[in-house]
């Protein structure tokens, strides 16, 4: 066990955790953070997708060590307005099925919009690559990204 400080969500945590412990179980079960999903645990299907440093990465081949230093969001502490307008279109395209795979899926899709604000079809696709939906929604999820990067619910 080492003392490790993480920045997520804007707020610095210590935390008394084994370095190598992958950063997806600090998030969860250290600090009660059950938005981001264990899917695989091998960062194959995106559910556990976080951003480090504004980056979309998979928490659970992340480990503790690798985050310390560096600025964590989770679909917690996604900022209000990329939120906000993300869910609505979510909502509007009625992505949503099982819900398992979503909040990697809108962590992928926000750090999308901020690097490219108007994705073409190419670029969502690509982005949203490493993020498995079980369900199916492909078309609809990528509705709601082209919706969201024009302004949202509407």
């Amino acid at each position: 066990m080492a003392s490790i400080t993480l920045t997520v969500n804007g707020r610095a945590r210590a935390l008394d955790v084994d370095p190598a412990m992958p950063l997806l179980w600090a998030l969860r079960d250290t600090l009660g953070l059950t938005g981001t999903k264990f899917g695989c645990g091998m960062g194959q299907c995106g559910a556990c997708t976080v951003h480090l440093d504004g980056e979309a990465v998979r928490s659970c081949s992340t480990t503790v060590a690798e985050a310390a230093g560096r600025t964590i969001t989770t679909i917690e502490g996604l900022a209000p307005a990329v939120g906000a307008k993300l869910r609505g279109a979510w909502l509007a395209e009625q992505v949503p099925q099982c819900g398992y795979c979503q909040s990697g899926q809108i962590m992928s899709a926000a750090a999308l919009l901020a690097k490219q604000p108007a994705p073409l079809d190419a670029d969502i696709e690509r982005a949203l690559s490493g993020n498995l939906c079980r369900c199916g929604t492909y078309p609809r999820i990528r509705a709601a990204i082209q919706r969201a990067a024009k302004g949202g619910a509407r």
